[in-house]
């Protein structure tokens, strides 16, 4: 669409006298907080609004089951909705990276993964409040979490007044056959922030190799100022390292499911903290968070329902990973180099007549 001048009163707050887009995020900003009005004036109901709010239960203070040092890392075993109002560092944390039970049927130790639907999504706001409470005013959120609950944690978070940064896809190329849909190769990567303004933001940490650079070696790309041939990711992520964790995958942790790899932690980890900041995850799993976090030299809070995950997740996290990018800034590029092509001969050229011998 091209750009269309204006000359209303509008004018002198626009250069030019040109329409300019206000962008995603400050658009979404606004949408949040109109959300939250409507919200507020009980005009904004979701499905598992009809269960009651989950009771927290109040302790003074937590104490963490596993405990490491340099930097200060902490697991905790316990329902997140209790522990999360209870802890010490209660709206002071920098980010938080949730990949929550998905309501699959799925044996995760002590938890169950079955709820009624309307129960399940009151689960799904009393976590996603109890981390808004957690969260320092300049934090974000990262929510990992399949279609069928994608949509109701968008409008939530929105509701709550949080402003969505970006809104990524996890593609992963290993997903079973089935004759009745298409194959589930994705998850969606939700990134919220209380002030978009106020975020930590870190794009040089993880640049990437731009298509511009690793397949047309453009010399456009070469001549910027700086973060030559590179670029930020975009919101489809995949390549190296990037698939489902399965087999005999060497990030593979017995006993747990549905890890997520090292290198999508990484991402969010380096791009939305600095060294030292406080990282949380309220579902900890085989401990990917953690691990990463500490090796990036971050502090980090997890919590864990079952004992037989928590403990087996800290004695990953003592391990450290195994398949971080670091500096390692590869392409994600689905094409191969092009090679320079030789010139093409005029369509009605006239071949040279044979030299007399």
């Amino acid at each position: 669409m091209s750009e269309k001048k204006i000359t209303d009163h509008f004018v002198e707050f626009r250069p030019g006298g040109y329409a300019m887009p206000k962008g995603a995020t400050q658009v979404q900003r606004l949408a949040a907080g109109a959300i939250r009005a409507a919200a507020e004036a009980g005009e904004v109901r979701l499905f598992g609004d009809r269960v009651g709010p989950h009771e927290t239960a109040m302790v003074e203070s937590p104490t963490p089951a596993h405990v490491l040092s340099d930097p200060d890392t902490r697991v905790y075993v316990g329902d997140c909705r209790d522990v999360l109002p209870n802890l010490p560092d209660k709206g002071q944390v920098d980010l938080i990276f949730a990949d929550p039970p998905f309501n699959w049927d799925v044996p995760y130790d002590e938890w169950r993964d079955g709820m009624p639907r309307a129960e399940y999504e009151r689960f799904t706001f009393d976590w996603l409040d109890a981390c808004i409470g957690a969260l320092a005013p300049h934090g974000s959120l990262w929510v990992n979490i399949p279609d069928d609950t994608a949509a109701e944690v968008v409008l939530h978070l929105k509701r709550r007044g949080l402003a969505m940064i970006n809104w990524c896809i996890w593609h992963f190329r290993f997903g079973q056959h089935r004759h009745t849909s298409f194959i589930m190769s994705k998850v969606h990567a939700l990134y919220f922030a209380k002030n978009p303004e106020a975020r930590i933001w870190n794009p040089d940490a993880v640049l990437e190799q731009s298509d511009r650079a690793a397949i047309y070696n453009d010399p456009r790309t070469h001549a910027k100022d700086s973060n030559k041939g590179m670029r930020v990711p975009m919101d489809v992520w995949y390549g190296k390292y990037w698939g489902r964790i399965q087999g005999n995958n060497l990030e593979r942790r017995a006993m747990h499911h549905n890890q997520i790899p090292e290198v999508y932690l990484e991402r969010v980890i380096r791009s939305c903290s600095n060294e030292s900041d406080l990282v949380l995850d309220p579902f900890l799993g085989s401990g990917t968070t953690s691990t990463v976090a500490r090796a990036l030299n971050r502090r980090s809070i997890g919590i864990e329902f079952g004992k037989g995950n928590a403990a087996s997740a800290f004695d990953r996290i003592r391990s450290g990973p195994v398949h971080l990018v670091g500096d390692e800034r590869t392409s994600s590029a689905i094409f191969e180099e092009r090679r320079p092509r030789k010139p093409r001969k005029p369509r009605n050229a006239v071949a040279a007549p044979n030299p007399v011998t």
